[in-house]
């Protein structure tokens, strides 16, 4: 599949129709990207040094969340800048404007990666959020 509008190259690329609504969000319509992916799985805000929640707050929930998911494409060979899907899971989206605020410091380049965030009754370790993310290899 090629990129869209004429782009080429090898990262992904942003989807954008004026026929779908604008994003609310640091988030792209949806990306263009070749394989092959790293699925990450969902990640809370929990310190790897000390095994607790980062905060009580979501906004350093959200930020160690990030640190942790940052860690793992790391781990496998991939960074932040391919990923080209996440999911976030809130305990409360009444949380969304606190945990948008820091998920932009670490989505900030184009294209920004396809998203969904949805609330949910519960997460691990009574975390108030969660995010889950799919990179490619560039």
């Amino acid at each position: 599949m090629g990129h869209p509008q004429g782009q080429t190259g090898p990262g992904p690329c942003a989807v954008q129709t004026e026929a779908a609504p604008v994003p609310v969000g640091p988030y792209s319509q949806g990306v263009v990207a070749s394989g092959p992916f790293l699925f990450a799985a969902g990640q809370v805000g929990l310190d790897p040094k000390t095994g607790k929640l980062a905060g009580e707050d979501v906004a350093s929930q959200t930020r160690q969340a990030l640190l942790n998911l940052k860690a793992v494409l790391e781990a496998g060979g991939t960074s932040l800048a391919n990923v080209v899907k996440t999911t976030v899971f809130l305990a409360d989206m009444k949380d969304f404007a606190a945990m948008n605020e820091v998920y932009r410091e670490f989505f900030a380049a184009d294209p920004a990666p396809a998203r969904s965030c949805v609330q949910v009754a519960g997460l691990p370790l009574n975390a108030l959020v969660e995010i889950e993310a799919v990179a490619c290899y560039s």
